[in-house]
């Protein structure tokens, strides 16, 4: 490898690191003050930098909560599709799912705040339609693995599936606004007590 290329890629390697970093301060600024209300400046400011500096990195505000929240979907999505990808009976999946959903928290909290806070007026703009399709398909995937263990006799049939799914999701990712990385217990274990207290309510036996 020549002096230049090999030049030219840390440089490269550089700059994604430092939008990376960017990125990780204006979500923590979003979720903490609200994106609407947030200027450029302030996230500038947040991450010590002139505000006219950060435009070298993303040409607008929108365009970081953008890839905020595209960068968060497509990981949480990864996270699913390998459990539902995996074969398991619907109890497993609903116990694998659940898990996958509090390390999704733990890895991108400030981007779920966003997300529940700013996704209703946000998919108003075609360039976050993406958002509105995540929500149906979320909707979707719950509901068929719930439908599922009705079906298999492993989840009680006179519970509505519907409800126990706004349920889960209320209960399971408003836990963003109270989780914290370094606190007491961990996703891990914050998902398997989470579960020992809702598999008792919906499941057969």
């Amino acid at each position: 490898m020549s002096p230049r290329r090999r030049d030219s890629e840390s440089t490269a390697a550089a700059r994604a690191e430092r939008r990376a970093e960017l990125l990780a301060t204006a979500a923590e600024v979003f979720a903490s003050r609200g994106y609407a209300s947030t200027t450029v400046r302030e996230v500038a400011d947040a991450a010590g930098m002139l505000g006219g500096s950060l435009y070298y990195h993303f040409d607008s505000k929108e365009s970081m909560v953008d890839e905020i929240l595209s960068v968060f979907l497509t990981d949480m999505w990864a996270a699913y599709d390998a459990v539902t990808a995996a074969g398991l009976d619907a109890r497993e999946t609903f116990r694998s799912l659940i898990a996958e959903s509090f390390r999704t928290i733990d890895r991108h909290r400030p981007a779920v705040v966003i997300y529940q806070n700013e996704s209703k007026h946000l998919a108003t703009n075609p360039r976050f339609a993406y958002l509105t399709d995540s929500q149906r398909r979320f909707r979707a995937m719950w509901l068929s693995v719930l439908d599922r263990g009705v079906m298999e006799g492993v989840f009680r049939a006179d519970l509505d599936t519907g409800l126990i799914y706004r349920f889960t999701r209320d209960t399971v990712w408003l836990a963003a606004s109270w989780y914290r990385r370094d606190g007491r217990l961990s996703a891990d274990e914050i998902a398997r007590q989470y579960m020992a207290m809702v598999l008792d309510g919906i499941v057969t036996t």
